[in-house]
């Protein structure tokens, strides 16, 4: 039978190694804690195949929600926060301590502030995986972020203002903005930051390797 997948959070040093609970204060172990499947408020569904442009919803008629649940068993973390108090939330400055974020940078994507935007929204939607977790914390306007199911089938996430996601090592994946054309967000790092992306297929790559390990296997064993 299926078992319910619960969210625990593995708390890492500055250095991406495992820490012990004794580095952390048992408040900020908790305010740490991801959103759990049963009350977390993140928008997921199956994505159509049409060719309309990448920014619109890509909904299936009828469409196909993707629960929470789902997302969990294929590594996603969700938060809901405080987008206007990003500054001064200890929910956010326990998760960045109890998962070693180090670095911080905020980015706003529009037409009037990235160059050549068209191309370069095009370049964020191809398909590819990172060597380490991509973190997202939306702060104003919204977007997508695609990954891929187990069976290979695209689910589209809406991350929107207050959304922090974020993606396992791994797993394929890709983003876009929303038809809005605006995103402020949050980028978060552990150490310096590095974001290189391997564009599909890269399925013999040890982080593609782990990931399958990691959650692949595990969700196969749970419904065995």
């Amino acid at each position: 039978p299926e078992t319910a997948h619960k969210q625990v959070l593995t708390p890492l040093c500055s250095n991406n190694q495992p820490a012990t609970m004794s580095d952390f204060t048992a408040e900020e172990v908790a305010l740490a804690q991801p959103d759990q499947p049963e009350t977390a408020t993140i928008e997921a569904w199956f994505m159509d195949d049409s060719n309309l442009d990448q920014r619109a919803p890509h909904r299936q008629t009828p469409n196909k929600p993707v629960i929470a649940q789902k997302l969990a068993e294929l590594g996603v973390l969700y938060w809901k926060l405080d987008a206007d108090n990003h500054e001064k939330d200890p929910k956010l400055a326990a998760i960045r301590k109890v998962r070693g974020y180090s670095y911080v940078e905020i980015i706003t994507i529009t037409k009037d502030t990235l160059p050549n935007y068209e191309e370069k929204i095009k370049t964020f939607y191809q398909e590819h995986m990172h060597t380490d977790e991509e973190i997202r914390y939306i702060l104003d306007g919204a977007g997508y972020f695609d990954v891929r199911d187990f069976d290979d089938q695209w689910i589209r996430i809406l991350c929107k203002k207050g959304d922090l996601v974020i993606l396992p090592e791994g797993i394929y994946h890709r983003f876009t903005l929303d038809e809005g054309n605006k995103a402020t967000a949050m980028r978060l790092f552990v150490g310096a930051p590095i974001w290189t992306p391997y564009n599909r297929p890269q399925d013999e790559h040890p982080s593609v390797q782990k990931y399958k390990t990691t959650f692949h296997q595990t969700a196969v064993a749970q419904t065995a």
